[in-house]
């Protein structure tokens, strides 16, 4: 893990408006304390076994040790954390989860909204729509097998596996939960909600709002002499705007460079979609592929527009429009502190959850029969972007396209940090779910996840 500590350390903090007296140690609290905030007030974890293994990272290794208080207030639902005599808030608002105070204010800068399903109680409908499994298991499946694959995954409690779930066919023939976890736990999902901003751009170009050869509709772009004129919603969908986005994974990032862009948006409580958008070109559009946050957050601003110009709710859409009409009851997606989602790694669900996105990707966008996507949406997700170097992304979807997992070459897969993973798996008609907590990530993990992986596609019929 060292170097996800040296990105971190930083002193420098470039390109950064709104709080230049910010440092890396407050914005790394600030962030540890809205991690900390989720993981007991959305995923009703106990704190110290939380802090242990979610949000630390956020705070510099050598850090850590000086942080003199972590205060859960179960009251007022808040976490604060002091280091260095700087104290950082993270407050929980109901269905839009915690949400970290911004420096100098006693709140946020949006009224919460309750989020609630039309959909009966899942345990009185069948699954997908609901909870209920049939007793037997769909044919073509080795259940001894399947169960040996499935325990790779939990071998190593050090791993952290919360949860793992297998659905073939449609059915769900694997499922399991360590760490505290359950069925109905909202887990922390990270990056796998850039691929539910996919899904939700895809309703939106279903719905004729834009296309995706449509340059991106953002009014801050559209001046003559403007090159982001040139930025389309497809080299936002993958990853290749070209926007100056300063991210670890860059491969010419160095500390020096300052603290990433990347991570700021979820540390430093601003106007995550502002801050994206207003970025300078450094690579002429789709040129250079490279995962940063500002594209997807970008596409979240542009959804955020198109439901408001609509008079709807932006808060209540992705249940509305998306989660109810695949039997998803409750999907807690965080803003920041102005209300805008932070799809990017603020999200949480269960695993399950998960496992219908999957499955609506698996069927091509049909649910039950009805198309929700448009045509032709899942096979563009699940193509190679072509300005990458190495056929590894897509549509704001990760490719096996270079084999690093052990399944067949056309899997495609919603990924998010801590070892997050819900594979889609065509060839095969499986989706596999695998969850769990930050500490665990890492290659002995990694390993037995692909172990696992292996297991369950030899336990199922070619």
């Amino acid at each position: 893990m060292k170097g996800l500590w040296l990105f971190l350390t930083g002193t420098l903090l470039q390109g950064v408006p709104y709080a230049p007296s910010t440092t890396p140690k407050s914005l790394g609290i600030a962030g540890y304390a809205k991690v900390l905030c989720s993981a007991v007030f959305v995923s009703g974890r106990d704190p110290d076994e939380a802090k242990h293994v979610s949000g630390y990272f956020m705070v510099p290794e050598e850090d850590r040790a000086d942080i003199t208080n972590i205060d859960v207030d179960r009251e007022v639902r808040s976490v604060r954390i002091t280091l260095d005599n700087m104290t950082r808030e993270a407050r929980y608002f109901g269905d839009q989860g915690c949400v970290i105070i911004p420096e100098g204010e006693d709140g946020v800068f949006f009224e919460p909204e309750p989020v609630v399903s039309s959909l009966p109680d899942a345990d009185t409908m069948d699954w997908p729509m609901g909870d209920r499994l049939p007793e037997s298991l769909p044919g073509g499946v080795d259940k001894s097998a399947l169960d040996a694959a499935v325990d790779a995954a939990f071998r190593n409690p050090e791993s952290r596996t919360a949860a793992f779930v297998v659905v073939y066919k449609g059915a769900i023939v694997a499922e399991r939960y360590a760490q505290g976890a359950h069925r109905d736990m909202q887990l922390e999902s990270w990056s796998m909600g850039k691929s539910l901003t996919a899904t939700l751009v895809g309703l939106l170009v279903a719905d004729g709002v834009f296309a995706l050869d449509d340059p991106a509709p953002v009014p801050a772009w559209q001046a003559a002499d403007d090159p982001r004129r040139q930025i389309t919603i497809r080299n936002l969908m993958n990853m290749s705007s070209g926007l100056h986005f300063i991210a670890p994974r860059d491969p010419d990032y160095t500390p020096e460079m300052g603290y990433p862009d990347h991570m700021y948006i979820y540390t430093g409580a601003v106007d995550a979609f502002e801050y994206s958008y207003s970025k300078p070109l450094q690579f002429p559009p789709n040129t250079e592929g490279r995962y940063r946050n500002s594209d997807p957050l970008t596409l979240g601003y542009l959804v955020k527009r198109a439901v408001m110009a609509r008079g709807e709710s932006y808060f209540t859409y992705p249940q509305r429009a998306l989660f109810d009409r695949i039997g998803i009851r409750r999907q807690v997606l965080e803003p920041d502190p102005y209300g805008n989602f932070l799809l990017t790694g603020y999200d949480y669900g269960t695993a399950r959850n998960w496992a219908r996105l999957g499955l609506l990707y698996l069927r091509d966008g049909i649910w039950q029969g009805q198309r929700l996507l448009p045509e032709g949406w899942v096979d563009f997700v699940r193509s190679p972007a072509p300005a990458w170097k190495e056929p590894v992304y897509g549509g704001l979807f990760w490719l096996n396209g270079t084999g690093e997992y052990a399944l067949p070459k056309d899997t495609y897969l919603m990924a998010g940090g801590g070892g997050q993973r819900t594979f889609i798996v065509p060839s095969k008609d499986l989706v596999i779910v695998r969850m769990g907590h930050f500490r665990g990530d890492g290659p002995a993990m990694r390993k037995e996840l692909n172990e696992a992986l292996a297991g369950i596609v030899n336990a199922v019929a070619p």
